[in-house]
């Protein structure tokens, strides 16, 4: 009995040890339109631009594609949206890419189509 004990417990430390990978950013209804949509996004506005953010955001809002890039805004978008000036080529649906605009601290300051 002591033995088994002795088992188990080492187990759990080793397990406790162990790296867990993240899994694999899937969509919830398994397919990707490959047509943007912003609305389901605007809520990484303003979190790290990390892998696992700008993954899941791809994935959330239908693109096949997305590209990270520098802004200029110093805080998030025109609003809370996230959503940039639509004068600058700004859409909030269409095409296959999702644009990840990022501010100075690696925080995401848009989220726009194009």
């Amino acid at each position: 009995m002591m033995r088994a004990l002795s088992v188990c417990l080492s187990a759990l430390a080793l397990a406790a040890c162990s790296t867990t990978q993240v899994a694999q950013v899937q969509p919830i209804d398994g397919v990707i339109s490959g047509q943007c949509h912003t609305n389901m996004v605007r809520g990484a506005v303003g979190l790290a631009a990390s892998d696992m953010t700008v993954e899941r955001a791809r994935v959330d809002s239908d693109s096949l594609h997305v590209q990270v890039t520098r802004g200029s805004r110093e805080h998030s978008g025109n609003t809370a949206s996230g959503n940039a000036d639509p004068a600058a080529g700004a859409a909030q649906e269409g095409g296959d890419r999702l644009t990840i605009e990022t501010g100075r601290t690696n925080n995401i300051t848009a989220i726009y189509c194009g």
